[in-house]
């Protein structure tokens, strides 16, 4: 009779936590560890490291020091470094074209390039290290041999989105594509913004407020519809032929 009680009597507490902690342990071996070091967290350290000092301050060793990470898991992410950098200047390119291109939506053409003009300095503002990358800088000095083709697919596109933008804007405007008018027109929305906010972003400042009713301003004296209407009011607009900035002596960054 005491023999069965010894059986049925229930294990020590010692064995119990024992097998327990074992248990815990096996579970939590098996379950994958969550990513600390996303790309784009990655990217933002770069970022900053690329702004403060350009691209050659933004090392795989200076990255991980600000991020406290190893190289491992940012190699895990990127490549090489030159990938890593291709994708900083992508990102950056990508985010300040799309606001640009996105102030042209409005359907009055003189209202729109107006805020393709503004869109320069108030992305500088939202994105200061951005901007610092996108106009103290070229893309050559982030372009590498080692990017993947999807990458070199991807400059190509935002080279394109540019001039197909500057080339609709006149358009709108014109309603015709000339040497003259798509100068103009990439003037009063492009390099007049450019000139206005690359100044402060060189002195290390954001541009302050009144930036934007000088670009204004030189807007509106650039793109008048006196001077609209004078051009298409010459008899039926020509046919219009497509141009490029970059080869028409345009400002396309």
């Amino acid at each position: 009779m005491s023999l069965r009680k010894r059986h049925k009597s229930r294990l020590p507490d010692a064995v119990i936590s024992a097998l327990t902690d074992n248990l815990d342990s096996s579970i939590y071996i098996d379950m994958p560890r969550p990513s600390r070091f996303s790309e784009g967290t990655i990217l933002e350290a770069a970022a900053g490291l690329v702004a403060a000092g350009g691209p050659r301050a933004a090392t795989i060793g200076a990255i991980g020091a600000v991020l406290d990470a190893p190289w491992g898991s940012i190699y895990h992410r990127f490549s090489s470094r030159h990938v890593l950098l291709g994708r900083l200047w992508l990102s950056k390119a990508t985010m300040f074209q799309n606001r640009f291109v996105e102030a042209m939506a409005q359907a009055d053409p003189l209202k729109a390039g107006l805020q393709a003009a503004l869109s320069l300095p108030r992305t500088a503002r939202a994105d200061f290290a951005g901007a610092r990358i996108m106009l103290l800088h070229r893309r050559e000095d982030f372009f590498s041999e080692e990017w993947p083709s999807e990458m070199r697919n991807e400059a190509l596109r935002l080279k394109r989105q540019v001039d197909d933008a500057l080339n609709d804007m006149t358009r709108r405007l014109f309603a015709r594509i000339s040497a003259k008018t798509l100068r103009l027109t990439t003037l009063a929305v492009l390099d007049v913004p450019f000139a206005a906010t690359h100044r402060h972003i060189a002195a290390n400042e954001a541009p302050p407020r009144y930036i934007d009713e000088l670009v204004q301003t030189a807007y509106r004296a650039l793109i008048t519809p006196e001077k609209i209407g004078a051009r298409v009011s010459r008899g039926r607009p020509a046919k219009a032929r497509r141009a490029s900035p970059s080869r028409e002596g345009g400002g396309g960054r």
